[in-house]
């Protein structure tokens, strides 16, 4: 598969109903800002008002019975001031309450809705690794009868491994995603590859291989071996994914076995490209992690880049890998975050059993906001 799919208009959807939420709680914050601030200057005008009612009364008092008549309406003056400030009192009682639990809402929503669609996002990258992956179990079982890769391991003649390296080249010119493919007898020695002139694998020995290993213990030619995620001095120190298939006489699915051919997946340009193009504004990849991980909680792939070094703690998400997919509020070392996680549903007959992450830091996003 050369080109992937791009993310699905509900995806799309679900983004803006996220930036509606959001702009909710934001209004909802400026709202509560704006009470507080008209609250306080109400507060100040009266203090200015009793103030000015007090002076007016002490100078009442000093002029005798000719300020009797202003002292009244100091004093009246001073009790609307007071009204004033319990109604201003009651006031904000009462809608520092609401707008609290307005706001409490408008977050819960808020969370809820981009927890949801994050969860959208990671199976819909997770997604996109196993159907692409599981092609590559259907090309190796399929090239693995080839009449040159069968002829070369038969009768192991120059010539013989000279035409399969040229025809396993071949091959690769109409599949970019592989780095090469190498053909080993059943001692683990690679006897041709595709491309020679790029990687000198021929000659060197890897019995010691999981994907060989699995290859050379199968007992049909429908079945396949893999490795994980791996960095392979076969193609320079590179990161691959290598699956594998017992070459058999005469390429019958029964026949003897008489090698194994490794096809090795160029794994970045598949993961990285998915894991990177995730559908996430400018603003939210400033503060949103995706990646995939394997069982174990090893990153495999991450927009961070830390992958075979980082690792994500599964422990706390086991619920949400019981039920498949969703999402948890956790407090991070970088403060609240929505962890969402959605496990690979597979495809066709195949499954990684990967994991899609993404971890989002809701601090960040509420201070953009």
């Amino acid at each position: 598969m050369q080109n992937q799919p791009t993310a699905p208009s509900t995806q799309e959807e679900g983004a803006r109903i996220q930036s509606r939420f959001e702009s909710i709680v934001r209004l909802t914050r400026s709202i509560s800002a704006n009470m507080g601030n008209s609250l306080r200057q109400i507060d100040d005008i009266n203090m200015q008002v009793r103030l000015l009612s007090f002076n007016a009364q002490v100078q009442a008092a000093k002029a005798g019975e000719a300020g009797r008549t202003f002292a009244v309406v100091a004093n009246e003056i001073g009790n609307l001031s007071t009204k004033t400030a319990s109604v201003a009192e009651s006031l904000a009682a009462q809608t520092s309450q609401d707008i609290r639990q307005l706001s409490e809402v408008s977050e819960k929503l808020a969370s809820e809705v981009s927890g949801n669609r994050l969860v959208d996002l990671a199976l819909t990258n997770i997604d996109l690794i196993d159907r692409n992956l599981y092609e590559r179990s259907c090309d190796v079982r399929w090239w693995a009868t080839d009449a040159s890769v069968v002829d070369a391991l038969a009768n192991p003649t120059p010539e013989k491994k000279s035409h399969a390296a040229k025809r396993l080249g071949v091959i690769l010119d109409a599949y970019t995603v592989y780095f090469d493919i190498v053909l080993c007898d059943t001692n683990g020695n690679v006897i041709a590859n595709g491309r020679s002139e790029r990687f000198h694998s021929a000659g060197a020995n890897i019995s010691n291989a999981t994907w060989f290993r699995e290859a050379l213990a199968s007992s049909s030619g429908n079945q396949f071996g893999f490795q994980s995620v791996h960095a392979s001095q076969l193609v320079s120190g590179k990161h691959i994914l290598a699956y594998s298939c017992g070459v058999r006489e005469n390429g019958e699915a029964n026949g003897k076995l008489l090698g194994v051919l490794g096809i090795l997946f160029n794994w970045e340009s598949l993961a990285q490209t998915i894991v990177e193009s995730t559908p996430l504004d400018a603003e939210e990849k400033t503060h949103t992690r995706a990646c995939i991980v394997d069982r174990t909680g090893t990153v495999l792939a991450d927009t961070r880049r830390e992958i075979l070094t980082g690792r994500i703690s599964l422990e706390p998400l086991q619920s949400l890998i019981q039920e498949r997919k969703g999402y948890r509020l956790v407090d991070g070392a970088e403060g609240p975050q929505i962890v969402a996680l959605a496990v690979a549903p597979g495809f066709e007959t195949y499954s990684t059993g990967w994991y899609g992450v993404i971890i989002q830091n809701t601090t960040a996003a509420r201070k953009t906001a």
